[in-house]
């Protein structure tokens, strides 16, 4: 049987998500639509981002650990921020030319993971920024993203 990585292992390690984020917020913070959102993030916040990706895609606990992190946390960040598609389509695009510029591993399989998870989380920043309060309850486990899609359709409740 063959031994299957993470997608965290298949990456790199932590250096290739904090270099990834690191490179993608200097560009969101020069960006004419994005810049407005983030110019007021704090100094911690492209650590914050890098780790948890870094967590859910299989790595260590570096978000619920290192920056006393969860799930419903990270939800928080993004309510009452009133996010657009087109924000969150510029946030992908700048994402992932980002991941091709510092050379993200590009096999269609990880990209493919790789991608479903930014469509996915963005997607649920988008829905949760219009909220005023967090829908998640403080004990909702972080999410784990691997190989394989998300396991069904759609269901806020």
């Amino acid at each position: 049987m063959k031994n299957i990585p993470t997608l965290y292992e298949w990456a790199g390690d932590i250096k290739t998500f904090e270099n990834l984020f690191a490179q993608f917020y200097d560009k969101v913070l020069k960006d004419d639509l994005l810049s407005e959102v983030f110019k007021n993030m704090s100094p911690e916040h492209v650590k914050h981002v890098a780790n948890f990706v870094a967590e859910v895609f299989g790595g260590g606990q570096f978000y619920t650990l290192e920056n006393n992190g969860s799930h419903s946390k990270m939800i928080g960040q993004h309510i009452g921020k009133m996010l657009s598609e087109e924000k969150r389509q510029r946030w992908v695009h700048l994402l992932l030319q980002t991941a091709d510029e510092i050379g993200l591993k590009s096999d269609p399989e990880f990209r493919s993971a790789f991608v479903g998870y930014i469509e996915w989380g963005t997607r649920l920043a988008v829905i949760n920024s219009q909220l005023t309060e967090n829908p998640m309850d403080t004990n909702e486990p972080m999410p784990k993203w691997g190989w394989g899609e998300t396991g069904g359709p759609y269901d806020p409740d």
